[in-house]
């Protein structure tokens, strides 16, 4: 992701100290890192709220309130 590029639509994970950027389409770390069991936690989140996170995602270009989405459970 560069600034001068639009950023792929993706989401943002904090874990303790690790920050990490996902993709929502393929669910691939664009930038940072987070420990394999939270990255595999992350990912299987994503899997389940996919739609919802791509829904979020054009709430946020459109700088409208997002939607909460269920933690994994």
């Amino acid at each position: 992701m560069s600034g001068l590029e639009p950023p792929p639509p993706h989401f943002h994970v904090r874990y303790g100290g690790h920050k990490a950027i996902l993709g929502i389409e393929g669910l691939n770390v664009l930038r940072g890192d987070l420990p394999a069991r939270a990255l595999g936690l992350v990912k299987e989140w994503g899997r389940l709220h996919g739609q919802e996170l791509g829904d979020d995602w054009r709430l946020a270009r459109d700088s409208q309130p997002l939607r909460p989405i269920d933690p994994l459970e």
